[in-house]
C-alpha cells in the first residue's frame, strides 16, 4: 500500500513536466508525420485555383528516396535535375561525412583535452576556462568568424601565402567547415569526457605503478575502460547533433541545395521557403528516423549507457564474482560505478 502510494504521488510529481514535454515535443512530431502523408496543394490547370491535395499516402516519401516527380498531366516519372529531391541522397552523403569525421576528430582531440584538464598543476582552472570558450560563442557568429578566415583574401590565404577557394571548391569548403565545427565542439566533448575521468579513483592508478604498468598501459586498461560510459553518452550526443547540423555550413558557405555542403537540414528550409510543406515534413520525419536509428544501435549495441544502469549492474556482477583481489580491482569496480553516474549526470 505504500509503494502505490509513493509511486501515485511520484506520477503527479512528474506529471507537469510529461505533458510539458507532450506539447513541446509529441504534438510537433505527431503533426509533421500526419503532414508528410499529404499531398501539398496544386494549382488545378482547369480552374487556376490552388487545390488541397488530400492524402498522398508515401508519395512524398518516395519523391525523396526514389525522385519520383508528377508532371502536369498527372504521370509520373523521374524528377528533371535541379528538383531538391534530386539533391537528397548526395545531401545524405555529405551529412554522414561531417558526422563521421567531425565526431571521430572531436573524440580524439577532447579526450586529449580532458586527459590534460584532469592533472594538477598551477593554472587549471584558467586552461578549463579558456577550453571552453569556443563552445560558448553562439554557432552563428562562429560561422561568420570562420568565414572572415576563409575568404578569399582572408587571414588564412594571407597567412600562409595560398590561394584556395575556401567557400567555392568543393572539398575546400567541406574542409572548412570540418575545421569551424572541431574547434567549436571540441570543448563541449572534452567536458563530458573530463567528467568521467575525475571518478576514477587515483589509488588505481597508484596501484597499476605498483604493479609496474607503463602509462600507455595505464590508458589502454584503467582509462578507457573506466571512462567509457561517459565517453559514448558524449558521443551519442555529438552525433545525434552532427546529424542535424545546419547552421554552420548555411552561414559559412551557402543555403542553396546545391552548395558542396549542403546538408539534408537545408533540404527542409529550402523545400518550405518553395511552400511545400507536406513534403518538408516527410523529409523531417526521414530525418527523425534516422537520428532514431543512431540513437538505438549505439545505445543497444555499442554500450552508450545513457541511464547509467548498465554500468550498475555490470558493477554489482563485478563484486559478486569470487577471486576478486587487489586494489586495483577494488579501484576498477569503483571507478565504473563513478563512471556511471558520471553519464547519468552529463545526459540530465
Amino acid at each position: 500500500m505504500a509503494k502505490m502510494k509513493q509511486a501515485r504521488s511520484a506520477a503527479w510529481l512528474i506529471a507537469p513536466a510529461m505533458i510539458v514535454l507532450t506539447v513541446v515535443i509529441g504534438y510537433p512530431i505527431v503533426r509533421a508525420v500526419w503532414l508528410s502523408f499529404q499531398a501539398d496543394k496544386g494549382l488545378d490547370p482547369t480552374t487556376g485555383l490552388f487545390t488541397d491535395g488530400g492524402f498522398a499516402g508515401f508519395d512524398n516519401y518516395l519523391y525523396w528516396l526514389t525522385q519520383r516527380c508528377m508532371s502536369p498531366d498527372g504521370t509520373v516519372g523521374t524528377c528533371p535535375p535541379g528538383t531538391l529531391a534530386t539533391d537528397f541522397w548526395p545531401a545524405l552523403r555529405i551529412t554522414l561525412f561531417f558526422t563521421v569525421v567531425t565526431v571521430t576528430l572531436e573524440t580524439i582531440l577532447g579526450m586529449v583535452m580532458a586527459l590534460i584538464m584532469s592533472k594538477e598543476f598551477r593554472g587549471r582552472a584558467l586552461v578549463r576556462a579558456a577550453v571552453l570558450i569556443p563552445w560558448a560563442i553562439p554557432t552563428a557568429v562562429t560561422a561568420k568568424l570562420w568565414q572572415f578566415l576563409f575568404a578569399p583574401r582572408g587571414i588564412i590565404n594571407e597567412l600562409f601565402g595560398l590561394n584556395i577557394s575556401w567557400t567555392t571548391d568543393p572539398w575546400a569548403a567541406r574542409a572548412a567547415v570540418i575545421l569551424a565545427d572541431v574547434w567549436k565542439t571540441t570543448p563541449f566533448m572534452a567536458l563530458l569526457i573530463l567528467a568521467g575521468l575525475q571518478m576514477i579513483p587515483k589509488g588505481t592508478y597508484e596501484a597499476a605503478r605498483v604493479d609496474g604498468a607503463s602509462a600507455w598501459q595505464q590508458f589502454t586498461r584503467i582509462t578507457l575502460p573506466l571512462v567509457k560510459p561517459a565517453l559514448m553518452v558524449a558521443v551519442l550526443f555529438r552525433t545525434l547533433d552532427a546529424l542535424r547540423m545546419y547552421d554552420l555550413p548555411v552561414i559559412m558557405i551557402s543555403a542553396s541545395s546545391n552548395s558542396p555542403t549542403a546538408v539534408i537540414s537545408q533540404l527542409v528550409v529550402e523545400d518550405m521557403r518553395q511552400n511545400n510543406f507536406n513534403s518538408a515534413s516527410a523529409l523531417s520525419t526521414l530525418i527523425f528516423l534516422l537520428i532514431f536509428f543512431v540513437a538505438f544501435v549505439m545505445i543497444r549495441f555499442l554500450g552508450a549507457d545513457v541511464s547509467g544502469q548498465r554500468g550498475t549492474e555490470k558493477n554489482r556482477r563485478r563484486w559478486r564474482r569470487p577471486g576478486r583481489k587487489g586494489a586495483a580491482v577494488a579501484g576498477a569496480g569503483v571507478g565504473i560505478t563513478g563512471a556511471a553516474v558520471a553519464s547519468e549526470v552529463a545526459s540530465s
